[in-house]
């Protein structure tokens, strides 16, 4: 996250932050064939997973839509 510019850089960071209060906020999706959860955020995806137990969650990956899934 750091090479983001900073205005995208924010962006990202506010909506990691909303996660603490609602891990599956409106627009997040499962995915499929992975365990996890995707984040948009305009043309960059946030990659989560939740652990129910301890109610943590974990940010694996912030990349841009064309590299997010490879």
């Amino acid at each position: 996250m750091d090479r983001l510019p900073d205005k995208i850089h924010k962006r990202i960071s506010d909506r990691i932050l909303t996660l603490e209060t609602n891990p599956r906020p409106p627009g997040s999706k499962k995915l499929q064939g992975e365990e996890g959860y995707r984040l948009r955020i305009g043309d960059y995806r946030v990659l989560y997973t939740i652990d129910g137990q301890t109610k943590h969650i974990f940010v694996y990956g912030v990349a841009h839509r064309r590299e997010a899934y490879r």
